[in-house]
């Protein structure tokens, strides 16, 4: 064989054969492999180099489809194990080989060695010292080669290894398993468990032929949740590669081919397995993604187990960087500012099942659609009556529920906003509406995808997208495995039961049924309501959740600018004031749940009354932010004294609907105030609660002792009859027990009840607020309601002092008066009365310092100035205090005198 080895050699003498390098890309056989190149620009060249002068056995052969009549070819005795030997010697080396012959139909024979010279080992004098191999018949040992061949077969035969050992060999034949009767139990039955394997073929970069061990299953294997380009058959039988299916083909080969991996088995599609493969040096999956090689794919994504946001964002980062089939792309939000993609805002408005307007902090208001989601909506065409207005909220099953899910979770909370797409305007066409431009985006609080939230109780269905299409949530894959478990557990819509219905009147502007209606509600006193539209400052739509009905409401007692109105033929300007008006009243009460006293109704049929916020009366809140005047049928209300005196605290300000207001000659209306003096009666007191916005609690000391008494009294009872836990059922504004952190009963009123486990109530012997479950609250015992003992903690405000708007410097100012006064007896004298609780000063019982003086003096506040005579004096003393703090820059005057400026812009007015 020596003259077969010249490869272009003199007539002179046998010439030597060139020694030529390459990387193994594969193991056919025991005698045969495949080498490559070094990748560059492209994947590399390879070829088929065979073992010189040996022979090992043959591998099984699966017989080809085309062919019906033809049958499997098993493994020959022993050629698994020389495959599997050069497998693990060779895959991914770097070796050297020479070529000694090659065929007319262009078989190439060669020496190959490990390493980068001919000094590496001799692979083929490895495979017959191991009895894997034999010299092929009729060979003489006339070379040093092959002597060295015939060599190692004899020790190998001495040795009896490999083939020459005792026995036929039939135990190094593998049972290969080409089809899987059930794919679905085969995948079930290893529960999810890392299954050992042999990538034999790689199909494109995400489909690969493995392996199984250890009982020989040769499957087919598409990666879970991913699709790389791949190549297209044409009708002649040649195929096409799609961009980058060679490079994506290349990556996985060098890495995968014939190695030993794990494979995960997740899912099935049709006799192909879904799974992740698993290397010791990573994930292939999140590996192709990252370098761009391939995409996301829903229909898969879903059985991924290791956590489908790694894809995802594996996937963002070559999107990011525009690698490779992210060449050309562009983001959903590439023109957006990085303010305008994440920002923090308030929620006023829940629009439907999947829009809400916010409040930015700018002041402006947006509204954001929930990414990816599609609210409820009616099926088919003929569910409505034709004569029937359709009223969303109320006709289209769980629409209602929906939205009550929203307003409960989010009015007047701030959420995190990330903007995932912008949605283009969309004109009109025959069967669709036309559409503004819609912003889409993630709301989250408290750390919950609030679509997510909404999918998973069967509220919401996640919108389907074509598999190029970008413009989708940032958190698809989290909502449509909500949506999975909805429909799994039958919630919402996916429930087999009959859907809920709302059968709500509306009786607004029904005069007749107004009339009917006014008795009940008087009869009532407070109602719960919910705001559904503010119409102006002063009207609003309410839905009567108890009586499921909808009415017109228009605040008593005050007069409210009137809005712009369209009339026939003209439209009539709104009065001063009256935008502002409808917008605070929004801001306020908008979908929120309030109470309301009904006490007449107007020729319409509106109903005319009172309407409470968080225990504020909205009639009140009007005048004293000057945007209402007190109406004269106040008079005979129990509010009109809050009333005036909120309107005279708005006069003064001269602000908004009193901006040119002038004040009546002082000698002729007040004539005695000039001559009131500061009375000055401090009682003692004992200071039980701190509120954040700088009210307090106190006790009244000389009633102390009737209190210890009470509560001694009450807990004896409790403890020989305790309340029955779960057997209260909770009403807003109910005087009850509850029992506190330490364990102790103590007398409370349900101030709200958002459910069973969340019920707010306020301790009304110490001022403080808690929300318990139902199981800790009890019913108040009769020998010791409030008639017996009256409610200890009264609410005061500081006198002549200012509260920082800005929140920093209101907690500091907050964590000083704790600091000093919390749980301490104190000197309390009250000072003036206003909307909402007595203005006093407060004295330490021991020094008889002024408390607000201390604040003051800290430049922790500032102070008020009041115009009354008989405050100068205290005023006066107060004003010095602010003068020092100010030149010692304290706290709030740390910066100088931010009061030349616009104070609105550092959240304080003067």
């Amino acid at each position: 064989m020596a003259s077969s080895a010249q490869s272009g050699g003199s007539s002179g003498g046998p010439a030597v054969p060139t020694v030529q390098r390459g990387i193994v890309k594969m193991v056919l056989s025991g005698c045969a492999i495949i080498v490559r190149g070094q990748p560059r620009g492209g994947p590399p060249p390879e070829r088929q180099i065979n073992l010189s002068n040996i022979r090992a056995g043959n591998l099984a052969r699966r017989a080809a489809a085309t062919q019906p009549d033809a049958k499997d070819t098993p493994d020959e005795p022993w050629a698994f194990p020389a495959r599997e030997f050069l497998r693990k010697k060779l895959i991914g080396k770097e070796v050297c080989f020479t070529i000694e012959n090659k065929t007319p139909q262009g078989r190439e024979y060669g020496m190959i060695y490990l390493g980068k010279d001919t000094n590496g080992e001799n692979i083929a004098e490895s495979l017959v010292a191991e009895g894997l191999a034999t010299r092929r018949e009729g060979m003489r040992a006339n070379n040093p080669e092959q002597n060295r061949l015939s060599e190692c077969e004899e020790q190998a035969k001495a040795a009896k290894k490999g083939m020459w050992s005792e026995g036929n060999g039939s135990h190094t034949i593998r049972d290969l398993k080409y089809t899987i009767e059930n794919p679905r139990h085969f995948v079930d039955s290893h529960h999810q468990k890392p299954v050992n394997a042999i990538i034999e073929h790689v199909r494109d970069g995400s489909v690969v032929r493995a392996l199984l061990l250890p009982d020989y299953y040769l499957v087919t294997v598409m990666l879970s949740g991913i699709k790389c380009p791949t190549f297209r058959r044409e009708a002649d039988g040649s195929e096409t590669p799609e961009p980058f299916a060679a490079e994506a083909k290349f990556f996985t080969e060098s890495r995968l081919l014939q190695r030993d991996v794990q494979i995960i088995l997740e899912s099935c599609h049709n006799q192909n397995i879904l799974g992740t493969i698993l290397h010791p040096n990573g994930n292939i999956t999140e590996l192709l993604l990252k370098e761009g090689f391939a995409r996301c794919v829903d229909w898969s994504i879903a059985v991924y187990t290791r956590g489908a946001e790694k894809l995802r964002a594996a996937e963002r980062f070559a999107k990011e960087r525009r690698l490779r089939i992210w060449r050309d792309y562009v983001a959903p939000t590439a023109n957006l500012d990085q303010k305008d993609k994440q920002f923090v805002a308030k929620v006023m408005q829940v629009l439907n099942a999947d829009a809400i307007v916010v409040k930015l902090n700018s002041g402006d208001y947006k509204t954001i659609h929930l990414s990816s989601i599609r609210p409820p909506r009616l099926e088919g065409e003929n569910t409505q009556d034709k004569n029937k207005k359709l009223r969303p909220l109320y006709d289209i099953p769980y629409m209602f529920e929906a939205r009550e899910f929203l307003r409960k979770k989010l009015i007047g909370k701030k959420v995190n906003v990330t903007v995932d797409y912008i949605r283009p305007a969309s004109p009109a066409t025959e069967t669709v509406p036309a559409f503004s431009e819609r912003t889409c985006a993630t709301v989250t609080i408290g750390g919950i995808n609030i679509a997510e939230a909404l999918v998973s109780k069967g509220l919401a269905t996640v919108i389907r997208y074509r598999q190029d299409d970008d413009q989708r949530s940032s958190h698809y894959d989290e909502l449509l495995a909500a949506e999975a478990r909805a429909i799994k557990n039958g919630k919402g819509l996916h429930s087999k039961k009959e859907v809920p219905i709302h059968r709500v009147a509306d009786i607004s502007g029904d005069t007749q049924k107004a009339k009917q209606f006014l008795p009940f509600l008087q009869r009532a006193g407070r109602s719960e309501a919910v705001v559904e539209y503010v119409v102006s400052g002063s009207r609003l739509k309410l839905y009567l959740p108890k009586e499921t009905c909808l009415i017109t409401f228009l605040l008593a007692g005050i007069e409210c600018p009137r809005g712009a109105r369209n009339l026939p033929g003209l439209v009539q300007e709104g009065e001063p004031f009256s935008e502002e008006a409808t917008l605070f009243t929004k801001e306020l009460v908008l979908q929120r749940e309030v109470e309301v006293e009904v006490e007449s109704m107007d020729k319409a049929g509106n109903f005319i009354g009172w309407l409470h916020i968080d225990g504020a009366n909205l009639s009140v809140l009007l005048v004293e932010h000057a945007l209402s005047k007190v109406h004269f049928t106040a008079e005979r209300s129990s509010y009109y004294k809050s009333l005036l005196s909120a309107e005279e605290a708005a006069k003064q300000k001269k602000e908004k609907v009193w901006a040119h207001y002038e004040e009546q000659p002082v000698e002729e209306v007040m004539p005695v105030l000039e001559e009131k003096e500061r009375s000055a009666s401090y009682k003692p007191v004992f200071v039980t609660e701190i509120t954040d916005d700088l009210h307090f609690y106190v006790q009244d000391v000389e009633t102390g002792t009737q209190l210890e008494k009470l509560m001694e009294n009450m807990r004896n009872d409790i403890a020989s009859h305790p309340p029955v836990e779960g057997s209260y059922a909770p009403r807003r504004g109910e005087f009850c027990i509850a029992k506190f952190v330490d364990g102790e009963w103590y007398r409370a009123r349900v101030e709200k009840v958002e459910s069973p486990a969340k019920i707010h109530v306020f301790y009304i012997d110490y001022g403080n607020r808690e929300v318990l479950p139902s199981t800790r609250l009890g019913t108040l015992p009769p020998a010791f309601s409030t008639r017996v003992l009256p409610a200890q903690a009264t609410e005061y405000a500081f006198a002549f002092i200012q509260v920082p708007q800005d929140d920093d410097a209101r907690t500091d100012a907050v964590d000083s008066v704790v600091r000093d006064i919390q749980n301490t007896q104190c000197l309390l004298n009250v000072e003036h009365l206003s909307a909402g609780c007595p203005h006093v000063t407060l004295q330490f019982a021991d020094s008889k310092g002024d408390v607000g003086l201390g604040l003051v003096k800290e430049g922790l506040v500032m102070v008020e100035v009041r115009k009354e005579k008989q405050f100068q004096k205290v005023i006066t003393e107060y004003l010095n205090a602010q003068e020092s703090a100010k030149s010692a820059r304290l706290n709030l005057w740390r910066y100088g005198d931010f009061r030349a400026d616009d104070a609105d812009e550092f959240g304080y007015s003067r």
